[in-house]
């Protein structure tokens, strides 16, 4: 017992870091998940990671607290990051329901409780298990394993308002809606060949009600230019997961600092 009650304080940083990825990164951090699991799952993870990174041993202090604060946010970031990337999915879904109509019908996504678009959230359903199946989980877990070695435990001061941290930021930011115009294009495209069609036709058959036909021609179409394109995205969606990981290790080297 005398020997865990030093080490105790590094594992606590551990698992804090830990703790706060898990609450922001994609698939650990839904509510489909009980907190009882994703806290269990974070303390022997927090404790197989203790015994690999080689903590040293830490006083109970001021500096202490300071760096709980620094492990907390590290991991909030890190977290942030992944999920913001991957919201790539359902901002794409969001474009292609503005064009087909379906924006007015939005669903509750019962993973994060928020609302969602029906095709964002269908896509980004598929999108995870696509994670899941290419084990890019694992590669989640590795980011955070590796973060230690670019942000070691024991550094106290984190240049959160580095410049060319927020300028990284501001990219990968970018970047995410990039990634969704590139998967949201081929449907949202032919969705406007779809209304221009649909207005000569309003100019030359006047008799012809478009708002009644308009809807299930869009409807059909976007579904039918969807499935063509699926392969395409989930493409589109690999190339999203090596961003993520490049991502997360570029913004550990800025937040380290090496």
């Amino acid at each position: 017992m005398q020997d865990i009650i030093p080490q105790f304080p590094a594992f606590l940083l551990v698992f804090v870091r830990v703790a706060t990825f898990f609450v922001t990164m994609p698939i650990f951090s839904y509510r489909t998940i009980p907190a009882t699991h994703r806290i269990g799952i974070s303390f022997f993870l927090a404790w197989i990671m203790y015994y690999t990174i080689d903590a040293p041993v830490f006083d109970i202090n001021g500096t202490y607290y300071m760096l709980i604060i620094k492990e907390v946010l590290v991991g909030l970031l890190i977290g942030f990051v992944a999920y913001m990337i991957l919201t790539a999915v359902q901002i794409a879904g969001g474009f292609i329901d503005f064009q087909m109509g379906f924006a007015i019908a939005n669903v509750i996504d019962p993973q994060t409780g928020v609302q969602s678009p029906l095709t964002g959230q269908y896509l980004y359903t598929i999108s995870l298990l696509f994670l899941l199946g290419a084990n890019g989980h694992h590669l989640l877990l590795d980011g955070i394993f590796y973060s230690y070695q670019f942000i070691p435990i024991d550094k106290v001061w984190i240049s959160f308002g580095n410049e060319d941290m927020l300028e990284f930021v501001a990219k990968a930011f970018n970047q995410t809606f990039i990634i969704a115009f590139q998967m949201s294009i081929p449907v949202v495209g032919s969705l406007f060949l779809v209304d221009v069609g649909l207005g000569i036709v309003a100019r030359t058959v006047p008799q012809l009600n478009i708002f009644v036909v308009g809807m299930p021609v869009k409807i059909i179409v976007s579904f039918v230019v969807l499935i063509i394109v699926m392969g395409m995205m989930m493409a589109v969606v690999g190339q999203m997961f090596d961003y993520l990981i490049v991502t997360m290790r570029g913004l550990m080297e800025l937040v380290g600092g090496t």
